[in-house]
């Protein structure tokens, strides 16, 4: 399976400076390369800094130097996120004028106490359903330049429910229903910095990205990036999410809950760990060149396949 009708393959692997690569980080990178490569295509890496205040000093050039242990050389030299915002800021003002971005000035503990007032007092992966409070046409509608956050409309023009239907190449078919279970959701942050969904798209287009290549974990944005596209009139990529390296507790890998940084000291196991969490077979006695090939050449019988 290729890449869209005439256009050449790109992939990206986009990580956060927020702390080192650890295994399920690696996977996610391995999975993104072998595909570029298996394609044919062009592999980009772009550090998305987005969030300054949660990036640590030296986190960055650490993680290109673990890619570099592993021999994960992108095709043109990374771009910055942080150097972006004119781009985001145009993607906004577009969003904008056309009537589905508008502002608003809740704070999280507002939108908490507007829920529980309808009884619907749940939260969705760690964030609030938002209610609509501050939407055009609703109780308290935000004049523009008073906006502490932007938000996306995610109901259409008559008011029906926004749902995305989607396919991805190892999920298969998705559907999420924006509205109801996302709601508005954020484009710049009460603080002024912008958000990862906005960021991702512009940067996604701007940088020809045909294929996203990711971990599964990362599956519930792509309904709200699909839908921002769609809003600013972007190609959509196609979509693999790959699985997730498990911490001994069950939940997922992160940087968040403690995970160790992979030592590229030993780029062929670092390598071969992270092939097998993709279903290949891989033996780390192997050297980390011979890995790289016997695991592309797995990757592009399973193509053959899809």
């Amino acid at each position: 399976m290729s890449a869209r009708p005439g256009l050449s393959y790109v992939g990206r692997f986009a990580p956060s400076p927020t702390g080192w690569l650890h295994a399920g980080s690696m996977v996610a990178a391995l999975a993104s390369w072998l595909d570029a490569r298996a394609h044919g295509g062009r592999w980009l890496v772009r550090i998305e800094d987005v969030d300054g205040p949660r990036c640590i000093a030296g986190a960055e050039d650490a993680i290109l130097r673990q890619l570099a242990d592993c021999g994960l050389h992108p095709d043109a030299p990374p771009v910055r996120q942080s150097d972006r915002g004119a781009l985001y800021a145009q993607a906004l003002e577009r969003l904008h004028a056309a009537g589905l971005a508008y502002g608003c000035r809740c704070t999280r503990r507002e939108i908490a106490q507007a829920l529980q007032a309808r009884g619907l007092d749940r939260e969705r992966h760690g964030d609030l359903v938002y209610p609509g409070t501050c939407r055009p046409g609703g109780p308290q509608p935000v004049p523009w330049p008073e906006a502490r956050a932007v938000r996306l409309l995610t109901c259409a023009d008559d008011g029906r429910d926004t749902v995305i239907d989607w396919t991805d190449r190892r999920l298969g078919a998705q559907r999420q229903n924006l509205s109801r279970e996302v709601g508005d959701f954020v484009l710049r942050r009460a603080d002024g910095l912008w958000a990862y969904q906005l960021a991702v798209v512009v940067d996604d287009a701007a940088q020809g990205v045909t294929d996203i290549v990711r971990g599964e974990d990362l599956a519930d944005n792509t309904p709200r990036q699909i839908l921002l596209r769609r809003h600013l009139g972007l190609p959509q990529p196609r979509h693999l999410h790959t699985p997730l390296v498990l911490a001994a507790d069950g939940q997922k890998l992160s940087k968040q809950n403690g995970a160790v940084p992979v030592d590229t000291g030993r780029p062929a196991e670092v390598l071969a760990a992270a092939a097998r969490a993709l279903g290949l077979d891989l033996s780390e006695s192997l050297s980390a060149d011979a890995v790289r090939t016997e695991a592309l050449r797995q990757w592009r019988l399973r193509l053959e396949q899809e």
